[in-house]
């Protein structure tokens, strides 16, 4: 069972890492369109993702992916309110 933080905006946040769950980079307007969300919605998570290690920028274009992190979070072995901002 997944263990979301405190700091998590649900179900957003949760859609956008099953999004990249599949194994594809991602930008977040084709993110934004498989979940059915506005890219401005996800374009606001998305900082917020990486800041707490969950996903990280595939590249300097736009791209996004999962990290492992992000992998053991859906699969309810890391609860999200043990993760820390990470300082870039």
């Amino acid at each position: 069972m997944r263990q979301p933080g405190g700091w998590m905006q649900l179900p957003t946040d949760n859609q956008i890492l099953e999004a990249l769950a599949t194994g594809l980079e991602l930008k977040p307007s084709a993110i934004a369109h498989n979940i059915g969300k506005a890219r401005t919605t996800v374009q606001e998570r998305l900082p917020v993702l990486v800041e707490y290690g969950l996903i990280e920028k595939a590249d300097e274009v736009g791209y996004y992916r999962i990290t492992s992190e992000g992998e053991d979070y859906l699969e309810g072995d890391l609860d999200a309110d043990d993760l820390e901002p990470v300082d870039e």
